[in-house]
């Protein structure tokens, strides 16, 4: 979004390791999840969920790397890619999948070009 003539960058955001968040969370910009989440997360970028990472509920982003625990349903814009280490339990929606050797994935998937995030994700569809 310009202000005043300047584009600001999305933003980068975390949860650190041992944080416990209890509720939904919306962004514009990337995410990572060292800690664990309930809820829903929606974003225009990139969610990561490091390999002490865990999220019970939904996941709607355009790219997501997946190294830890993942009980969510996931839709995805672009590319999934699910780590070595990934533990996902829940049905994914994306263009584009990666599943790295050693990661485990228990639900239905559905792939193609025409994957969007529907009318939940973003809930701002201004462009960065």
């Amino acid at each position: 979004m310009a202000k005043n003539g300047i584009v600001e960058a999305p933003s980068r955001n975390a949860i650190g390791n041992g944080t416990i968040i209890k509720g939904d969370i919306e962004s514009n910009g990337d995410f990572r999840i060292d800690g664990e989440l309930t809820g829903t997360i929606r974003t225009k970028g990139k969610v990561v969920i490091g390999s002490t990472g865990k999220i019970e509920g939904e996941v709607f982003c355009q790219n997501a790397d997946v190294e830890g625990i993942v009980n969510a349903n996931m839709t995805v814009s672009d590319l999934l890619t699910l780590k070595s280490t990934a533990r996902l339990n829940g049905d994914v929606s994306t263009s584009k999948l990666a599943i790295e050797p050693g990661a485990q994935f228990l639900g239905s998937c559905k792939m193609g070009s025409n994957i969007k995030s529907g009318t939940k994700y973003p809930v701002n569809e201004t462009k960065l």
